[in-house]
């Protein structure tokens, strides 16, 4: 999470909002990135979704099973149906997303049944940290 947090002020310092994600298995990392929404005018540039882009077929292989996903937030409903699509084994992620939290806050995608997957998802890891970030991204704003 540490190295999502780092991604994050990367997006940070280049006026995206402060989102960073790990793809890693096997404690391996396979990508990186961080939002880019804004600098790249792509409404998919959220860190999730470059992350699992980058990440995947290792091995030929498009399915995530054994990757864990570590975001600085609760992933939107188009992330969260990206790692249903992706076959994610995990994702843990620092703080909620009240508005738009596709995890645990508005919608719970990845643990439906109604799913053909289901992911595992481990929440509040350096909650504070990815907390504060995005606070200070939002106070800059206004």
């Amino acid at each position: 999470m540490r190295i999502a947090l780092e991604e994050a002020v990367l997006a940070f310092n280049e006026g995206e909002v402060p989102v960073g994600a790990v793809l890693a298995k096997g404690g391996t990392i396979l990508s990186k990135a961080h939002n880019c929404k804004e600098s790249s005018n792509d409404p998919t540039g959220h860190a999730e979704i470059l992350a699992i882009r980058s990440g995947a077929g290792g091995d030929n292989k498009w399915r995530l099973t054994d990757a864990t996903l570590y975001v600085t937030k609760e992933p939107c409903v188009m992330c969260a149906g990206a790692m249903v699509n992706a076959r994610l084994g995990r994702l843990v992620y620092g703080c909620r997303d009240e508005k738009g939290g596709a995890v645990n806050s508005l919608y719970t995608l990845l643990s439906d049944k109604r799913l053909n997957h289901q992911v595992e998802v481990i929440s509040g890891v350096l909650e504070e940290e990815c907390v504060e970030i995005l606070k200070r991204f939002f106070r800059g704003k206004r």
